[in-house]
């Protein structure tokens, strides 16, 4: 692969046909081959992949675009690897992975398989890629999700030495939160050329990426030579995730997909280009286009203990305030503490003496779909069923059960666990009425399982694999059920979860104050109309922090909480206010593409802002956080030379 870029291939930068060799369009480990170079730690000199030759390619047109598959064989040991790359029409993207398959008469053993590989990052241009390219990578955790920052290579500690370095910049998550430290997915940007390269691995689980340099023989006149920067993209490795596959004759693999995309530009063009190819990859639902607007009773409001008694007046005032959906969140289940008996989804008698079904019917009087909170993945180490039923249900390790926090992980390949999970949505639905679930996961269970599995990461990708059908079966059976995709807030926030689920919680961040800044940052991994934000006012503060609350979500999708019952008649006028405003421009959001005049938020800015653009209009939030500064001043160059016509929406007494 010898050029992928929104800048013309000029193959003069590769200084010589002998490099080409160096460009490979896929990189395989298998164990007991040569690792056949001089690399350190990196994913390159692979073998048999560099022994992979060209046997034949086809170009299918399919509803998405064009679909290449190229075939690759190693004569040696009879592996076969189809590399498949989707295109897009109307975007610079392609979603590639690959599937190996074992042709030969021995069981193959594989460590490494590339779901992308290219060689050249740095080619174009003149100057040292240690100086022009720029590296920007999601940060990511639990209160404090989509920090993005910005290094160039060397302050990583990858430089440009002589001919080649062992160093590599390499992002990595092992376990079940795929999002746990890094959103899957970066942007590697050429200042010198103005162009970028950006990718989204398409993972729940365990992944690996690396950059680093790689040595190519021509020398410059004072006898050193950078190389050419390389990437290396795909799912679990033997090395970073513990994952290793044996691959009997006749068995396939299939690595996990990547999306790749080049464009003109920096961070803001790739997430604008990510945003409508995340549309077009999405499954299809009404949700996505209505965007009604959620109210939960956890945040700030119940916080896991709701009662009919309490729920009551905040059905009352959600539904007075505009809201049409009211999600009962954790608790509903349990008598009193419910973290490490969860499981069985049985509603609590003493918490609904009337019944669970009486409250729920009584959100829908109000003229709102009701939702109900559920962690389904996992169960309790004290709840009664987890010592009935077998240790084939669950995750285990040499011959034990993982437990993580109080739980452990239901193992999505068994049968009979997926015939428990189906009982469990069928009841919500069917007895209680539900018409949202919200979906959470609280937990990181680590490498994965080795029961039935070469490896524990291999029992991961499996399970995780099975999960995500019988996510797929639900939705078959409820085409119009809206599932809410939640851990722990934004923990798993990939394009494998997130093409299934119409709407996902970004954060569990209880501050609003610092909500506004992870707001703010949605729309760089997640679409504006799936990014799910909480709005809380709080029971005791003034106008100013309701309105602060409410442009949080205003852009997005509107998680509503707080004790609305408890307001006054003042501060409840302006969550009215916004919900009925947002209302309004709600199905324009779901076509609108972001921009960040003030850049990507980071916590301890002064201020921070974000804008959706959608045809002739543009919505702009701007917020003012711990700074002295009285003023900003916003970057809107793609407006200039036009006619303007500009308001304060909201709220309407500041215009």
């Amino acid at each position: 692969l010898l050029h992928f870029s929104s800048l013309d291939y000029e193959e003069a930068a590769l200084k010589g046909a002998a490099q080409k060799s160096k460009f490979p369009l896929v990189e395989v480990q298998l164990t007991g081959e040569n690792h056949d170079g001089h690399h350190g730690a990196k994913h390159i000199e692979t073998l048999p992949g560099k022994r992979l030759i060209y046997t034949g390619h086809r170009i299918i047109d399919n509803d998405c675009g064009p679909k290449l598959e190229i075939e690759l064989s190693d004569l040696e040991t009879g592996l076969r690897l189809a590399a498949h790359w989707q295109f897009y029409r109307g975007f610079p993207v392609a979603r590639c992975y690959n599937v190996v398959e074992n042709t030969g008469d021995k069981e193959l053993e594989l460590e490494y398989v590339s779901s992308f590989a290219l060689t050249g990052l740095a080619k174009e241009g003149k100057a040292s890629w240690g100086e022009k390219m720029k590296l920007h990578l999601p940060h990511n955790s639990w209160y404090g999700e989509l920090q993005w920052h910005a290094y160039k290579l060397p302050e990583l500690g990858l430089s440009p030495v002589n001919r080649f370095t062992t160093k590599r910049v390499t992002v990595s998550n092992t376990g079940s939160w795929s999002s746990g430290e890094y959103v899957p997915m970066g942007c590697l940007e050429n200042t010198e050329t103005g162009s970028c390269l950006f990718w989204q691995i398409e993972h729940h689980g365990s992944w690996h990426y690396e950059i680093g340099d790689h040595f190519h023989r021509e020398l410059n006149d004072a006898g050193t030579d950078e190389g050419h920067l390389y990437i290396r993209i795909g799912g679990p490795t033997e090395r970073e995730n513990h994952w290793w596959k044996k691959l009997r004759q006749g068995e396939t693999f299939v690595t996990v997909p990547v999306a790749v995309g080049a464009v003109n530009g920096g961070l803001e063009a790739a997430a604008r280009i990510l945003t409508g190819y995340r549309r077009c990859i999405r499954r299809s639902h009404r949700d996505n286009q209505e965007l009604p607007v959620i109210f939960n009773d956890f945040m700030n409001c119940l916080f896991g203990d709701p009662t009919a008694e309490k729920l009551y007046p905040l059905i009352d005032s959600a539904a007075e305030a505009g809201c049409e959906i009211f999600c009962i969140d954790a608790g509903w289940y349990a008598d009193g503490e419910w973290w490490d008996e969860v499981g069985e989804w049985q509603p609590s008698v003493k918490r609904f003496p009337e019944g669970l079904g009486k409250v729920t019917e009584y959100i829908r009087t109000k003229g709102m779909v009701p939702g109900l909170w559920l962690e389904i993945e996992v169960m309790g180490v004290h709840c009664p069923l987890a010592e009935r039923v077998p240790d084939e249900w669950f995750f285990c390790r040499r011959g034990k059960r993982v437990i993580d926090n109080g739980r452990y992980q239901l193992d999505f390949r068994h049968e009979e666990v997926r015939r428990f999970a189906d009982g469990i949505i069928d009841r919500l639905v069917r007895e209680y009425g539900a018409g949202y679930i919200k979906m959470d996961y609280n937990i990181n269970i680590g490498a994965g399982t080795d029961l039935d599995a070469d490896s524990a990461g291999d029992g991961m990708l499996q399970h995780q694999r099975a999960y995500v059908l019988w996510l797929d079966s639900v939705f078959a059976r409820y085409p119009d059920l809206i599932i809410e995709h939640c851990s722990s807030g934004g923990m798993r926030m990939d394009y494998s979860l997130l093409s299934r689920h119409s709407v996902a919680s970004i954060s569990d961040q209880t501050d609003y104050r610092k909500m506004a800044l992870i707001a703010a940052a949605a729309p760089t991994a997640v679409t504006p109309e799936q990014a799910a934000v909480w709005s809380y006012p709080l029971e005791t503060g003034g106008t100013e922090e309701v309105a602060f609350n409410m442009v949080n979500a205003m852009l997005l999708r509107i998680h509503q909480s707080g004790h609305l019952a408890r307001m006054t008649p003042e501060r409840m006028e302006l969550v009215r206010e916004a919900i009925a405003y947002y209302k309004s421009i709600r199905r324009r959001l779901a076509a609108s593409l972001p921009f960040w005049p003030l850049g990507l938020p980071k916590f301890g800015n002064a201020w921070t802002a974000m804008g959706l653009e959608e045809g002739d209009a543009i919505w702009l939030a701007v917020w003012r956080l711990d700074g002295t500064e009285n003023e900003a001043v916003l970057a809107l160059d793609r407006l200039a030379n036009r006619g303007l016509s500009v308001r304060c929406a909201y709220p309407a007494a500041a215009r």
